[in-house]
């Protein structure tokens, strides 16, 4: 008998799947994939030479390898990607700045930018690759019930067009032999088909239709910000990822590759209204602004510099990047793609999993983009969930039993919390303009740049690489 697993889908829930399929212990599973998303039926490759999409995320080294272990990123590779190897964030009013350099931790590069749907057509494309029993249901989860008999699963038949296909996950109608079985959950479709399931993994965004039904609470907040994206264009490659604190909130050039960036622009809802709304030529000249000239000079050496060079034999000074000083980030000439804005919030769900139920990504958690980690920790919650799975199927236990599922949960809760108290603390902290605070925000910046072992510890913990706080 098969065991199903049924995914309401996220636009990350490829991964999730590929691990399921890639572990041998859970290589057998019936999968089921409910998504309405018009892409799924696309398979075709993405072009290098078009004008890259405005919404992208940084992946780090940890999600790379987890791609690469599944065989996706092979595909990314034929796809637009770009690889940065340094990344300066600085103080708008000049006092301070960080460079990181990937060298500094012996690595070739510290992320790279992906278009999303870079990201969701590589792993659609490797998921037609993987032999395992899989089935993609073009429609939306409407409702979800658990009762105590319903059709066992590897047993029953399902109509696809004309022919009739075995499944190890059971989609049934009025006229369909049941023959029962314990423990599954019942899921109605917007087609009007059901399916049944031993566990429901939820990974369908923020506002999760999983998490209502299943009732799992969540705390949330909203920023009051807004965020602007788009894909501009610059005279020079890019190959470092820039971001700078502003009075309203950080603005971030992230290369695309060839000439082109990506800008993230936190700012009041307001604000972002007006950005999105005034001319071409207006928004170029706003974010040189906000990127070059506005609001204070960029940052020079200073007496604290010097400071800290006196004493590199107690700071770590010495490694490449502590002697690299501030860059200039190219100039944008012309904004190529359309201009979008979404609020920002915080939400974190109270609990990852109930009986027979689990979220993954953006559905148990959300965070402030300022760091562009929230899509690393959904495929790290992917990834945990696969493997404890396989632990419990290793020593029989059943797919929905909730002591398995909180395994899961507490693992990855742990490492949610972490960078979402991080995110939380940086956004608070950019967000007051007062003489005291500024000089601590510049002398933070300052160890972070000239502490060796802090610097190369932030470094691995933004790419996934250990947990917080530990110092080489």
């Amino acid at each position: 008998m098969t065991s199903p697993l049924l995914v309401e889908a996220w636009w990350a829930w490829p991964l999730h799947v590929h691990y399921v399929a890639s572990i041998p212990l859970t290589k057998h599973l019936s999968v089921a994939i409910i998504d309405s998303n018009p892409a799924l039926g696309l398979r075709t490759w993405l072009k290098k030479d078009d004008i890259p999409d405005s919404r992208v995320s940084t992946v780090t080294p940890a999600t790379i390898s987890f791609f690469e272990e599944i065989g996706a990123w092979e595909y990314v590779k034929q796809q637009r990607h770009a690889f940065f190897d340094q990344m300066q964030v600085w103080d708008y009013t000049g006092l301070g700045y960080t460079r990181y350099n990937a060298r500094d931790v012996g690595k070739e590069c510290l992320g790279c930018v992906v278009e999303n749907k870079v990201l969701g057509n590589s792993l659609l494309l490797c998921l037609q690759e993987k032999d395992f029993e899989k089935t993609v249901y073009p429609a939306r989860l409407t409702s979800m019930s658990f009762q105590s008999k319903y059709p066992s699963a590897g047993t029953a038949t399902y109509q696809a067009g004309n022919k009739s296909t075995s499944s190890g996950t059971t989609l049934s109608d009025d006229t369909s032999e049941q023959i029962h079985h314990d423990h599954l959950v019942k899921l109605d479709l917007s087609n009007g088909k059901s399916l049944h399931a031993k566990l429901v993994v939820g990974a369908d965004g923020a506002k999760s239709h999983v998490r209502e039904i299943a009732g799992l609470k969540t705390t949330c907040w909203n920023y009051s910000q807004s965020a602007v994206i788009c894909t501009v264009e610059h005279t020079v490659e890019n190959h470092c990822a820039w971001q700078r604190f502003l009075p309203s909130g950080p603005i971030a050039l992230l290369p695309i590759g060839d000439k082109f960036s990506n800008i993230v622009w936190t700012m009041g809802p307001e604000e972002s209204l007006h950005h999105k709304s005034m001319s071409e030529d207006d928004f170029v000249k706003a974010v040189n602004h906000a990127l070059h000239y506005g609001y204070g000079p960029y940052p020079q050496s200073s007496i604290l510099d010097r400071y800290m060079e006196r004493f590199s034999w107690v700071t770590g000074h010495g490694t490449p990047s502590t002697t690299e000083y501030f860059e200039v980030p190219p100039k944008v000439t012309n904004v190529v793609s359309e201009r979008m804005a979404f609020p920002l919030s915080l939400m974190h769900a109270h609990d990852y999993a109930s009986e027979q139920v689990v979220l993954i990504g953006d559905a148990a958690h959300t965070v402030h983009p300022l760091a562009g980690q929230g899509v690393n920790l959904g495929f790290g919650d992917a990834s945990a969930l696969a493997k404890v799975i396989a632990e419990g199927l290793k020593v029989g236990t059943d797919l929905g039993q909730l002591s398995l599922l909180k395994q899961y949960e507490k693992e990855r809760k742990a490492a949610n919390v972490t960078m979402m108290a991080i995110l939380d603390g940086f956004q608070k902290a950019y967000s007051v303009d007062l003489g005291p605070i500024n000089l601590l925000r510049a002398a933070a910046f300052h160890g972070a740049q000239y502490i060796g072992p802090l610097k190369k510890n932030i470094m691995s913990y933004a790419m996934g690489e250990q947990k917080w706080p530990l110092f080489s």
